[in-house]
C-alpha cells in the first residue's frame, strides 16, 4: 500500500494575458464581442505541494484564491488523500463567505490523488471514456457587428451546426432589461430555423428586469421548443418561490443553481420545486468531491445536473455520471478565436474544440490529466507567493 501524501505548502502563480477582439458591455460584466480590443485579464495556478514531491494543480483566481489563503495553514501536515474530512472542515471554515474556496483546494486534492495512483480522475470516479455531446455556449449578444441581430446568432448556429454541433446556447443581450421583444425576437427566429436539427438553450444571465418580462421569454421558448432556459431575471438566480411560480406558467424546463452553493441549498432548490434541471461546478460548488455530491443527490430525485462551464474537470465528472446531458463550450463567437488563458497543453475548449459529431472527451494522463504550459504561464507572472508551508 502506497504511504498517503502529507501536504507541505500551498502556493499561488499569478499571469496576465490579453483577449483579442473582446471587450466589455454596458454594464462592465459581460464580455462580447468588440473589433480591435484588448481585453486584459488575470488568471492564477493553484498548487498544493506534498512530502512525496507529488503537486496537485488547478487554474484558479479571484475570491477562490482569497478563500484558500484564510485556510491554508490549516491544509500544512494534512493528509492529501483524506479528502472527505477536508472539505468538510473547509466548508465550515469558509461559511461566512461564498465557499469557493473548497473547491479549488479539492480539485487540487483530487490531482494529487490521480498522479499518485497514475489514473486519470475518471477511473478514481469509476468513469469510463466516452463522447461527451457539447453545447456551443456563446459571447453575450453585442452592439458591434458581433451578434447584434437574431439573424447573427442564426447564423453563428448554423456555422456551429456545420461543424458538428448540435445543441446551441444564447447568451442575450444585457440591455434585454429595457427590450425583452429582442429577446423574444431571437428565440421564435431560432425556433423557427433550428426546429428538429438542434437542442436550443438560452441562458439571460440574470438580466431580464421582472418576472412578467421572464414569462414572455419563458412563453416564447415554448413556442420555439427549446430544450431549457436558465437564470431569467434579476433575483440573482436564487429565488426556490419565483422560479416555482415560473415553472408553474412556462412549460419549458428550467435550469436553475448555478448562483448558489454547495449540496445543501442545490437538495433545498430541488425539494422546492424550483428547477427541472440541476446546475453545478466543480470550481463553483466544493470542487469534484462537491460536484459529484450534487451529481448522485440529483439522481436521487430523478434529475440531471449539468455542469457550469468548459474544462478537463467537467470532462472527467461528466464521464463518470449517468444524469447528464451536455458539456458546455464555451464561450464562443464567430469572431473571436478564444476566450482562455492558454495554460494548458494540448487541450482544446475553443469552438474547434469537438470532433467531427460535437463531442469532446475526458483526457487520459494521471489527476486532471493535462500538463499546464509552464512557459507560457511563467512567461506571463506577474505575482508569485507561498500561502502557506511548514
Amino acid at each position: 500500500m502506497k504511504a498517503s501524501p502529507k501536504i507541505t505548502k500551498v502556493s499561488v502563480t499569478t499571469f496576465e494575458h490579453e483577449l483579442e477582439n473582446v471587450g466589455k458591455d454596458y454594464n462592465t460584466f459581460n464580455m462580447v464581442y468588440e473589433a480591435g480590443s484588448k481585453l486584459k485579464q488575470q488568471g492564477s495556478i493553484l498548487q498544493i505541494h506534498t512530502d512525496q514531491g507529488i503537486v496537485g494543480e488547478f487554474p484558479a483566481g479571484g475570491q477562490g484564491i482569497l478563500d484558500v489563503q484564510q485556510v491554508a495553514e490549516y491544509l500544512i501536515g494534512k493528509d492529501a488523500l483524506a479528502r472527505e474530512s477536508i472539505y468538510n472542515d473547509t466548508k465550515r471554515g469558509l461559511r461566512h463567505g461564498a465557499m469557493l474556496g473548497v473547491g479549488l483546494i479539492d480539485v487540487c486534492l483530487w490531482d494529487i490523488a490521480g498522479k499518485l495512483y497514475d489514473e486519470p480522475l475518471y477511473r478514481l470516479l469509476g468513469g469510463e471514456k466516452k463522447p461527451l455531446p457539447a453545447y456551443a455556449s456563446t459571447l453575450h449578444g453585442d452592439e458591434n457587428g458581433g451578434l447584434t441581430t437574431p439573424q447573427d446568432f442564426a447564423d453563428f448556429a448554423e456555422q456551429c451546426y456545420e461543424m458538428g454541433y448540435r445543441s446551441f446556447k444564447v447568451h442575450g443581450w444585457g440591455l434585454a432589461r429595457s427590450n425583452i421583444q429582442r429577446e423574444v425576437d431571437n428565440v421564435l427566429h431560432l425556433g423557427k430555423q433550428f426546429e428538429g436539427r438542434m437542442d436550443l438553450l438560452i441562458d439571460p444571465a440574470c438580466e431580464i428586469k421582472n418576472f412578467g418580462d421572464a414569462l414572455k421569454l419563458g412563453r416564447a421558448c415554448d413556442e420555439a421548443g427549446f430544450f431549457w432556459w436558465e437564470d431569467p431575471y434579476q433575483d440573482g438566480g436564487v429565488s426556490q418561490f419565483a422560479h416555482r411560480k415560473l415553472r408553474q406558467m412556462v412549460k419549458t424546463p428550467m435550469l436553475q443553481t448555478e448562483h448558489i452553493r454547495l449540496l445543501e441549498q442545490h437538495v433545498d432548490f430541488i425539494v422546492a420545486d424550483a428547477t427541472d434541471y440541476v446546475r453545478a461546478g466543480a470550481h463553483e460548488d466544493g470542487g469534484v468531491t462537491g460536484a459529484m455530491k450534487i451529481a448522485h443527490a440529483s439522481e436521487g430525485f430523478g434529475l440531471d445536473v449539468e455542469l457550469h462551464g468548459p474544462g478537463p474537470v467537467h470532462r472527467h465528472i461528466m464521464s463518470s455520471i449517468r444524469n447528464t446531458n451536455f458539456f458546455e463550450l464555451g464561450l464562443v463567437h464567430p469572431k473571436v478565436k478564444t476566450t482562455k488563458a492558454p495554460v494548458y497543453l494540448g487541450y482544446n475548449d475553443d469552438l474547434d474544440g469537438i470532433d467531427s459529431e460535437g463531442n469532446v472527451y475526458a483526457p487520459d494522463g494521471p489527476g486532471i490529466g493535462v500538463p499546464l504550459d509552464w512557459d507560457w504561464i511563467r512567461a506571463h507572472q506577474v505575482d508569485e507567493g507561498v500561502l502557506a508551508e511548514a
